[in-house]
């Protein structure tokens, strides 16, 4: 009697996600032929403009300065 439950149970679990699955794919498949209908109305954004390249500051000294001073504090 209770191994009966059980599997009555089981079946109308499984039979229930089953039934969500199928439903989930026949919305997804009818979206996926939809959708692409609608693009107009979100066109993709324009490209950035690249930023232009920020001056050089300092000389090749100060660069040596710094990069002395990183290793003596890293040693």
């Amino acid at each position: 009697m209770e191994i009966t439950k059980a599997l009555l149970l089981m079946g109308v679990g499984m039979g229930t996600v089953f039934a969500f699955l199928v439903l989930l794919s026949f919305v997804l498949s009818v979206s996926g032929r939809f959708v692409p209908s609608l693009a107009f109305m979100m066109p993709d954004p324009e490209p950035a403009k690249p930023k232009a390249a920020a001056p050089k500051s300092g000389d090749g000294a100060s660069i040596a300065l710094a990069i002395a001073a990183a290793l003596r504090r890293r040693a």
